[in-house]
């Protein structure tokens, strides 16, 4: 007598043509072709690119983090031996305790500058940019790892910078704001995190980023009241150094630690902190349409 075949739970999956879905002998269905299987955020994906970025940057941290801290206590020291003479007072406080925040926040944004404007860029003339397009992250998830890893430099450098600064003698870091110090120093390393991945997505090689660095970015970190006051400048001047958004993110972190600031009262400064929110909202909206539609990188 034959024996008859008892239903094998391994066997190979059965397909429904109407649905295009696959099921197994049990409960288990995939879905559909085209149907999307992760929904939501990609929080491994995410998590993959933002340690590949951090990484990156931690191999050579003695290029990245140490040393931006040793070029920044240069110009404390060269700027406080020229301006800082006689005990020259600056809103109420030694030249060298004025000086001090603006050059830590000035090197978080340039340094989170360089990180973001190099991973699209990089990718592109090494032809490794596939590796950052095929992956399933959204726009919005491949523009907030790049940011998030351009942060935490810019993180690890202002502390490096702090630490360096608070060595030199006649420097004081008390902090008077707390809110202020870590509110400007996130916004202005998150707007040049911004401003870094927007030109990686435009520029096609080094010179052009090096451009933007050396022509836009540089002349408007030292032309922002980093070292002096707005209000000793013709009215002219004034007006432009206003509308620099650098000099409201170095003067609302200078606030943070001296409890003054050119920008104005507290409320000036609130206001300030506002205004900057949602210029990086402004920002982010632009860079997230651009890296959306493929510009300069699926072509």
């Amino acid at each position: 007598m034959q024996k008859q075949a008892s239903p094998n739970p391994s066997a190979s999956p059965d397909r429904d043509i109407n649905s295009g879905s696959y099921a197994t002998s049990g409960s288990i269905r995939f879905p559909a072709r085209g149907e999307p299987v992760i929904t939501g955020i990609n929080r491994v994906g995410l998590f993959a690119l933002y340690m590949k970025e951090v990484r990156r940057f931690l191999k050579v941290q003695t290029q990245t983090i140490w040393a931006p801290a040793v070029t920044t206590l240069l110009f404390l020291v060269i700027f406080t031996v020229a301006l800082g003479r006689e005990g020259r007072e600056v809103l109420g406080v030694p030249f060298a305790s004025f000086v001090a925040p603006g050059l830590i926040v000035m090197g978080m944004m340039q340094n989170a500058f360089a990180n973001s404007s190099f991973s699209l860029l990089s990718g592109k003339i090494q032809g490794t940019i596939i590796d950052l397009l095929m992956p399933p992250l959204s726009p919005g998830e491949l523009m907030g790892g790049i940011v998030l890893a351009a942060v935490t430099r810019a993180v690890a450098v202002g502390c490096a910078v702090a630490l360096a600064m608070s060595l030199w003698p006649g420097v004081s870091l008390s902090v008077e704001h707390l809110w202020a110090v870590v509110w400007f120093g996130l916004m202005g390393s998150v707007m040049l995190a911004l401003l870094g991945l927007g030109t990686s997505i435009w520029a096609e090689k080094f010179d052009h980023n090096a451009a933007i660095t050396n022509f836009v970015i540089a002349p408007l970190s030292l032309l922002s009241g980093t070292f002096y006051v707005i209000d000793n400048l013709a009215p002219a001047f004034q007006s432009v150094s206003r509308a620099n958004p650098f000099f409201y993110v170095i003067s609302g972190f200078r606030y943070g630690f001296l409890g003054e600031s050119d920008i104005g009262s507290s409320s000036a400064v609130m206001t300030a902190a506002i205004g900057i929110a949602a210029f990086n909202i402004l920002l982010a909206l632009i860079v997230y349409l651009v890296l959306r539609s493929g510009w300069k990188l699926k072509s």
